[in-house]
């Protein structure tokens, strides 16, 4: 019985593990830094939600090529978070800095 219970008790913290993983992976990172995206593709699970930070000394704009999202200006150490429920290739570039690019590719 005593082998039972902690077989049980293992696969209770295993399947708690498993969960505290699978949020933590529910959110990324895009560091604006140098004019650049970093990374300048970043492929996330459908449901992640990603934040850019804007590392320079000056600001910038996220905007979804197609206008599907648009942050405000960002200034030094201001975020901009964008949540994507559904898989595809998300393309975005700095409307102020229209050389800067980056994509994310959202899987199932």
């Amino acid at each position: 019985m005593t082998n039972l219970l902690t077989k049980i008790v293992a696969l209770g913290a295993l399947v708690l593990l498993l969960g505290a993983s699978h949020s933590l992976a529910a959110d990324a990172q895009v560091k604006i830094a140098n004019f650049t995206f970093d990374p300048p593709t970043l492929t996330v699970k459908a449901g992640t939600t990603v934040t850019w930070v804007n590392a320079d000394d000056i600001p910038h704009v996220v905007s979804e090529k197609n206008g599907a999202f648009r942050s405000s200006a960002l200034d030094t150490n201001d975020t901009f978070t964008q949540t994507f429920p559904t898989a595809g290739t998300i393309e975005y570039f700095c409307a102020i800095h229209p050389h800067m690019t980056g994509k994310i590719i959202v899987t199932p």
